[in-house]
C-alpha cells in the first residue's frame, strides 16, 4: 500500500508551497499536471531543482487514464501529483483519488490557494455571495453554449455574485483572455437581456501573483478594455452590492 499526496502550488510559482509540501515532496515521486491552470514561467524547473529529482508532467488524457500515478503507486511508497491551485478544485482529482482507494493505497490533501476563493478576495466580495461557477469555453464555429449565460442569469436572479472561469490550453500557451470572454457573453446576449451595457462587472487578473491586478466598470466600458497577460478570471457581481463590498470595487473602477 502506498500514498498519493494531493499537493497545491497556489495561484504563483514553488514559492507558494508550505514547508511541509516540501518535506513531502523531498521523499515523493513527483508528477505536475497544468491543464487546469498554468504555473508562473520556470514555476515546475525551480522546483525540481530544488527537490533534486525530475517531475513528471501529465496532459489531460494522462491523468484521466490515471496509469501512470497507479503504475507510480505500486513501485513508491510515496507519490505526489502537484497542481497549480488547489487539487481538488477539479473533479480529475477526485477521479483519480478514488482509483487510488479502489487500487487499495491512501491518500493525503495538501490544499492551497485557488482561485475559486482567491478572486473574491482580491476583489473584496464576499466569498459566501457567490453562485454556481460558470466555465466560459474559448468560441469555435458552431460552438457557443449558452449555458454560461444561463448560469449567470439565474445567479443574478438570487442576488448572487459569479465567477467566470475561462477556458485554456497551456501546452499550447493559449489562454482565453478576459476581454475575448466579455466579447463572447456579448455575442451570446446581444439585446442585454442577461448583462446590460450599464451592469457592473469585474476582471481578476493574474491573481496572487506581483503583477496582479483588478478591473471594474461597467459592461459595455469593460468591453473595450485590455487586461494585460493572462491568466484572467471574470466576476458578474449581484445586482445588488453590499456597501463594503461597493467601496472595494472602487478602487479596480476605471478612470476616464
Amino acid at each position: 500500500m502506498a500514498t498519493l499526496w494531493f499537493v497545491g502550488l497556489g495561484l504563483d510559482d514553488e514559492r507558494g508551497l508550505s514547508r511541509r509540501a516540501l518535506e513531502v515532496l523531498r521523499r515523493c515521486e513527483p508528477f505536475a499536471e497544468q491543464y487546469t491552470a498554468a504555473a508562473a514561467p520556470g514555476a515546475l524547473e525551480r522546483l525540481a531543482a530544488e527537490l533534486g529529482r525530475p517531475i513528471a508532467q501529465l496532459g489531460r488524457e494522462q491523468l484521466e487514464a490515471e496509469t501512470p500515478v497507479l503504475a507510480a503507486l505500486a513501485r513508491a511508497p510515496e507519490v505526489a501529483l502537484i497542481v497549480v491551485g488547489d487539487p481538488f478544485a477539479a473533479t480529475t482529482h477526485v477521479a483519480l483519488r478514488l482509483a487510488a482507494e479502489r487500487a487499495g493505497h491512501t491518500w493525503r490533501y495538501l490544499p492551497n490557494a485557488s482561485i475559486l476563493v482567491a478572486a473574491a478576495g482580491f476583489l473584496g466580495l464576499m466569498p459566501y455571495r457567490f453562485g454556481r461557477t460558470v466555465s466560459l469555453p474559448f468560441p469555435a464555429p458552431g460552438f457557443a453554449p449558452r449555458s454560461p449565460l444561463e448560469q449567470i442569469d439565474g445567479n443574478r436572479a438570487r442576488d448572487l455574485h459569479t465567477l467566470v472561469l475561462l477556458d485554456l490550453e497551456p501546452a499550447r500557451g493559449r489562454f482565453l483572455r478576459a476581454e475575448e470572454a466579455l466579447a463572447q457573453l456579448r455575442e451570446l446576449d446581444p439585446d442585454g437581456r442577461v448583462l446590460a451595457d450599464p451592469d457592473l462587472v469585474a476582471v481578476a487578473a493574474r491573481v496572487g501573483r506581483d503583477d496582479a491586478a483588478g478591473f471594474a466598470g461597467p459592461f459595455g466600458e469593460l468591453r473595450g478594455a485590455t487586461f494585460g497577460p493572462p491568466m484572467h478570471a471574470v466576476v458578474v457581481p449581484a445586482p445588488r452590492l453590499h456597501f463594503e463590498e461597493d467601496a472595494a470595487l472602487a478602487a479596480f473602477r476605471r478612470r476616464p
